[in-house]
């Protein structure tokens, strides 16, 4: 499957998303990326995203 290029748009949301310390599922449904996608251009940016809620323990 092709990746689809990041426009400085959606790199901007996906550091909004990430200072309001929303979850990595609910960013890539916010974005329409795979959690995946939304890894790599997280650690990317240099950015931190929570991990799917529940705690392991």
């Amino acid at each position: 499957m092709a990746r689809k290029p990041w426009s400085f748009k959606e790199d901007r949301r996906l550091m909004e998303l990430a200072k309001s310390s929303i979850k990595l599922e609910e960013a890539a449904k916010l974005l329409g990326r795979s959690p995946d996608a939304i890894k790599r251009m997280a650690l990317r940016l240099g950015l931190s995203l929570k991990p799917k809620s529940g705690n392991k323990g």
